[in-house]
């Protein structure tokens, strides 16, 4: 059993979280060409042989928990509005918690990190990404249905389709963001999207 396989005491899960979310600040300011392993040893107050004790693999091992990591925070960083879209005054508390999200974030967000950077970065970085947007897609589809069995919502769409469509949106958004600095686009396609759908 070696030590990415074993069970890590509270101290070295502390470790481990650490230099993870370490790697993750790093990557989001600097970008993944200019953040080294030397970076990161010296941002987390760790050495590269605690380092290489929980990620044996090296760089690789790290970035794929970096964007689970990054995966788990687009999750996280959207509740509880996410996992509560029962009326219109949830759906617009969401849109507001995303927007204010990624105002704050700016160039520096969990997504972008993931769109731009950590996705070409292995195999596994990319099934991650896969991962996060089928929950992602899943949570609004769960919302969406309830809904439109509520009568809050027109029954002839698509669940699946709109959740695709909001995701879309908000990605287009951020890409937009991340080249400009302006999240004026994010806003109005998520303001535009649900202003649709309870018009209809």
């Amino acid at each position: 059993m070696g030590p990415a396989d074993r069970v890590l005491t509270p101290k070295g899960a502390a470790t481990r979280r650490r230099i993870v979310e370490g790697a993750a600040a790093q990557i989001r300011r600097r970008g993944l060409a200019s953040t080294t392993l030397d970076d990161i040893v010296a941002a987390t107050s760790t050495s590269k042989g605690q380092l290489f004790h929980y990620f044996p693999d090296g760089r690789e091992q790290l970035l794929l928990a970096v964007a689970e990591h990054e995966a788990d925070q687009v999750i996280a960083d959207q509740e509880p509005h996410l996992s509560r879209l029962a009326s219109w005054a949830d759906w617009e508390a969401w849109r507001s918690a995303v927007v204010e999200r990624y105002r704050a974030q700016g160039v520096h967000c969990p997504l972008g990190v993931l769109l731009t950077e950590l996705r070409g970065s292995s195999p596994g970085a990319m099934l991650v990404t896969e991962h996060l947007l089928r929950r992602w897609q899943q949570s609004l589809e769960a919302g969406i249905t309830g809904m439109r069995q509520a009568g809050l919502m027109p029954y002839d769409i698509v669940p699946g389709d709109v959740a695709a469509t909001l995701i879309a949106a908000i990605q287009g958004g951020v890409v937009i963001l991340l080249s400009t600095g302006e999240i004026g686009h994010l806003e109005k396609a998520l303001v535009t999207i649900l202003g649709l759908l309870r018009s209809a």
